[in-house]
């Protein structure tokens, strides 16, 4: 049995995707067990990310038109000392792309399409809530 969280004690995700149906997809799988935004490309996450309170983890593509994934985490961390783990979801898993996620600041490096189990694991270990495997 799922017990409600109250909505001031649920964690806050950002899910920043411009493909419509996944970013969908991403809020109804989150949304029982966190409290998600949703932002369409880099430029709407970014103002997200920065606005208060910010989120408690950020979940991004990388190639979104205007401002990709990996610049819009370069510029939340040089002008915010929150450092809200990230994780990039996306298409672009060459190593130099991984290599460029990692070093942007990415907690995870998630290459479509995703595990479900493994993405809410991971979400779990950046958020630091304990991992308990559905049945």
């Amino acid at each position: 049995m799922v017990t409600s969280i109250p909505p001031a004690a649920k964690k806050r995700i950002l899910v920043v995707e411009d493909e419509p149906t996944a970013g969908r997809m991403l809020v109804r799988l989150l949304s029982a067990e966190y409290e998600v935004e949703l932002a369409g490309d880099g430029m709407e996450g970014l103002r997200k990310a920065l606005a208060s309170p910010g989120p408690d983890l950020i979940i991004t593509d990388v190639t979104m038109p205007g401002m990709d994934g990996v610049t819009m985490v370069e510029r939340i961390r040089a002008v915010t000392p929150r450092k809200a783990p990230v994780i990039f979801l996306t298409a672009r898993g060459a190593p130099h792309d991984v290599v460029r996620g990692i070093h942007a600041g990415a907690r995870h490096y998630m290459v479509k399409p995703v595990d479900v189990a493994e993405l809410e694991k991971r979400i779990r270990r950046a958020l630091g809530v304990p991992f308990q495997p559905s049945k």
